[in-house]
């Protein structure tokens, strides 16, 4: 018996008790954790391979490569989103990528406030497979919205961005 690994939710943002929630999942053969880390970590690739980002800056350090307390910025689903990275594993031979940023709406008030945790998990898996697998909670207005919508924008969205980042790997393997 296999068991996969989950998610780490910081308190305030496990799904089920937040306003809106996304889990979007694919399982690829022939590639691996670390091949797909390369593509995921360094933000100068995100644009080529997923269309709902763009304006990728750093603050606090040099990027593009993320890592552990990196404070950016991006353009995603129509908002200008700041994050900090709060979860920061590259894969090993025993161990799968994890990496997870708290984001907010730049510029909302209070009352208005968008924030969310996204988190992904690359995991290799028997017989050279990869699990790629990422997550979003939210919290706000905006993400009440979100939820309400049919389809849900984030899964579409964030099952683009998994695909895309996929084909990249793969189309460079080859």
């Amino acid at each position: 018996m296999y068991t996969m690994n989950e998610i780490i939710w910081p308190k305030g943002y496990l799904p089920g008790k937040t306003d809106n929630f996304a889990s979007n999942e694919i399982i690829v053969a022939n590639l691996s954790a670390a091949d797909v880390w390369e593509y995921l970590n360094d933000t100068s690739k995100w644009e080529s391979y997923y269309s709902n980002v763009d304006t990728i800056r750093f603050h606090n350090v040099k990027g593009p490569e993320l890592s552990q307390g990196a404070h950016f910025r991006f353009n995603t689903f129509g908002f200008p989103i700041e994050a900090e990275v709060v979860e920061y594993e590259p894969p090993t031979a025993n161990k799968p990528a994890r990496l997870a940023w708290h984001g907010w709406e730049e510029g909302s008030t209070e009352s208005d406030a968008l924030h969310v945790h996204h988190a992904w998990l690359l995991e290799d898996l028997s017989e050279g497979r990869v699990r790629i697998l990422t997550q979003e909670t939210q919290n706000g207005k905006a993400a009440k919205e979100m939820a309400e919508t049919t389809p849900n924008p984030m899964i579409n969205g964030h099952q683009e961005w998994i695909d895309g980042l996929a084909k990249a790997v793969a189309k460079k393997r080859s």
